[in-house]
């Protein structure tokens, strides 16, 4: 009997393991394409990887979580996209963080209207939950620097 008891932990384990795994990989494919969107400028179809009304932390944003509907993320990266018409994210690491979360780690560059350049290095936690966006929780140093 304790065999068999042994036996059902352990392929309870395992499946529990596997449908991690299963999620974990779904929602790295999810983000990847959510990158993929937002570096062609594809505004309304991003925002539809979201739920309406998303909760998201930016610093922007203040301290705090503010929730936005799908028409205020279009609008929000369509003004960011006309003053950095060639803004652009690139993935240094995605970090799968059990059934709902993914960590990304990214540099953001573009060129604005003005001129002037900027790369910034931002991290992004995504919870992911039956294939939308619930949450986006984005973090970088909002201070200005200056040449040394």
């Amino acid at each position: 009997m304790k065999n068999i008891l042994i036996i059902l932990a352990l392929s309870i384990s395992l499946i529990s393991c596997n449908k991690t795994a299963k999620a974990a990989s779904e929602n790295e494919k999810l983000v990847r394409q959510y990158f993929d969107l937002f570096n062609k400028h594809q505004w309304k179809e991003m925002s539809d990887m979201y739920i309406e009304n998303a909760e998201f932390k930016d610093p922007t944003f203040g301290i705090g979580v503010r929730r936005q509907s799908k028409q205020e993320i279009i609008e929000k990266y369509a003004g960011l996209g006309a003053y950095f018409p060639n803004i652009e994210d690139k993935i240094l690491q995605i970090y799968p963080s059990g059934e709902k979360n993914v960590i990304v780690e990214f540099i953001s560059t573009g060129t604005g209207i003005d001129k002037s350049k900027f790369t910034l290095q931002i991290c992004t936690i995504f919870t992911i939950e039956n294939g939308k966006i619930t949450q986006d929780f984005t973090y970088y140093d909002n201070f200005e620097k200056t040449a040394e």
